[in-house]
């Protein structure tokens, strides 16, 4: 078989199972499995592919809405490389915007707290792109904790972060100058509604916010101060209909310097506010 011949029957499996953008998907597969780049499938298409086999049965679990990243088992986020798996949310560009917004709030040498850590990209990235920051992070799920561990071991920062095990602060001790989390926030009956590869594959208890996607800014809220220092910032991602009710919120604490970022959709994305003195 060909390497157009593969593709072009990748294609069509892939369009069947009404996968969005398969066509980008059959070459991401085919650069990533067969190391086929996209220069080469249009120069040499008619080359034979020695590892058809293999492709067309990954190009299978993507027809499956398997998320493309958990067949890869790797996303960039904020130009750095993370392992994906089942265990954990494919970390997504929109979160990059958080990253952006803490770095802009932290000082050389500050210590943070990251809640609801998945992956660990928030965490990585920040120490990664921040200036000689120390991080702390915690996570519910031991499984997600180990991908964590992993990624912080390839981006080269395990000496600069704590990894932790517990609901929020359970395990948390000590205070930061900054809490930064991206919290499950998916109101429960809107889940069944989500594409494929959300639903049946990434982790529903990083998904479920509970009945109205608010149950743990208002379990982060309810904590928070306690491990704050004197205005330090607590810094979190949001749903786009999400920004008037968590800032709200975030006023009924006592916070100050509250706003609501929006991202380049001009969607609600982030909302900050500060521990006052």
């Amino acid at each position: 078989m060909t390497i157009n011949e593969a593709v072009q029957k990748a294609k069509k499996c892939l369009e069947g199972a009404g996968v969005p953008d398969y066509p980008t998907d059959a070459l991401l597969l085919l650069q990533s499995f067969c190391g086929v780049s996209r220069a080469r499938f249009y120069a040499c298409g008619d080359e034979e592919l020695s590892d058809a086999e293999e492709y067309l049965e990954k190009v299978r679990m993507r027809a499956a809405r398997i998320p493309l990243q958990q067949i890869t088992g790797e996303q960039y986020f904020c130009g750095l490389r993370f392992l994906v798996t089942k265990d954990v949310l494919c970390p997504r560009s929109e979160t990059e915007l958080l990253v952006e917004e803490a770095l802009a709030h932290l000082g050389e040498g500050a210590h943070f707290l990251d809640l609801c850590t998945g992956s660990g990209c928030i965490a990585v990235s920040l120490l990664r792109l921040g200036r000689n920051l120390w991080g702390t992070a915690a996570d519910l799920s031991e499984a997600a904790l180990a991908v964590a561990a992993e990624n912080t071991a390839i981006n080269g920062v395990s000496g600069r972060l704590e990894l932790l095990q517990g609901d929020l602060f359970d395990a948390v001790s000590g205070t930061f100058d900054m809490i930064v989390s991206n919290p499950p926030y998916i109101a429960s009956d809107v889940i069944p509604s989500l594409m494929e590869e959300v639903r049946d594959h990434e982790p529903l208890m990083a998904l479920d916010g509970g009945p109205d996607g608010l149950d743990f800014y208002r379990r982060i809220l309810r904590g928070a101060k306690d491990y704050l220092k004197d205005k330090g910032c607590l810094i979190v991602e949001i749903g786009a209909d999400q920004g008037e009710a968590v800032k709200s919120m975030f006023d009924d604490y006592g916070y100050e310097s509250v706003w609501v970022r929006k991202d380049l959709a001009g969607l609600d994305r982030i909302v900050l506010g500060q521990k006052g003195v």
